[in-house]
């Protein structure tokens, strides 16, 4: 009996993993031309933006549902909702507001697909002082 158990349990599991693999090839990918981007060295309130292309390079249609931050300086512009067809392109945007930093920024901005995992996206700069 342990072994008619064992059996089953394990052709489930077998059969879920290549379910898995099967859906996750099939469905949409996203695939940007760069996942970070350095400003460089930026004064005290500047504010900086940069356009992360991307390319659905799955072959189902990929909708973006959310762009996370972890810090209200960070805002991010995307298509949300939209339907980006296999082999079309698409940009997120993300502004990123100086006004009350100093030193080394570092921030990830995560994309919430229906791919099925987050993605994500970096940017890093370092905020000198304003000129009195």
């Amino acid at each position: 009996m342990k072994k008619a158990i064992l059996f089953f349990a394990t052709f489930f599991l077998i059969g879920s993993a290549v379910a898995q693999s099967t859906e996750s090839t099939n469905g949409p990918e996203i695939t940007f031309e760069e996942s970070n981007h350095d400003f460089g060295d930026i004064t005290q309130g500047d504010v900086v933006e940069h356009i992360f292309k991307f390319e659905n390079t799955g072959k189902q249609p990929l909708i973006i549902s959310n762009v996370k931050t972890t810090c209200g300086c960070t805002v991010p512009s995307f298509p949300k909702g939209e339907a980006i067809a296999p082999g079309e392109k698409g940009e997120i945007t993300v502004k990123f507001n100086s006004r009350g930093k100093m030193g080394r920024q570092n921030k990830i901005v995560r994309i919430v697909s229906n791919i099925g995992e987050e993605r994500s996206v970096r940017i890093t700069t370092n905020v000198l002082p304003k000129d009195s």
